[in-house]
């Protein structure tokens, strides 16, 4: 089973930067897809970002050019960069994984596996 952990999280102002990173072990991680979600209380969990096993990427209208998908197959590694921070990118934001080489836009639950999510806050 694939387990996923994710790191990085915290507090930063407005304008500001951060890098989540996502562990996986468990299974060959260079064999699925991965992506970013993410929650506000009250809201659904959303799609942020993905990134197939070739690096092939696909992002959000709401952060693309601000956010960068990555993985680090060697260090079974995703991380996301986010750039040009606002409070409106306030939320839990977690990792997520489903076996195969890339499937485009998936929601929460089509995934088939979750981490446990990370904190990070954007204060104006």
């Amino acid at each position: 089973q694939l387990q996923l952990v994710e790191s990085g999280g915290g507090s930063v102002q407005s304008g500001g930067s951060l890098r989540l990173s996502c562990a996986a072990s468990g299974y060959t991680y260079s064999s699925y897809y991965m992506g970013w979600f993410r929650q506000v209380p009250g809201k659904g969990r959303e799609g942020v970002a993905y990134i197939d096993s070739d690096g092939r990427t696909v992002y959000a209208g709401s952060v693309k050019g601000r956010f960068n998908i990555s993985r680090d197959n060697a260090k079974n590694t995703l991380y996301l960069q986010m750039n040009s921070l606002t409070p409106e990118d306030t939320a839990m934001y977690y990792c997520a994984a489903i076996r195969g080489r890339g499937y485009g836009w998936l929601t929460w639950s089509q995934m088939g596996y979750w981490g446990r999510g990370n904190q990070v806050t954007v204060s104006s």
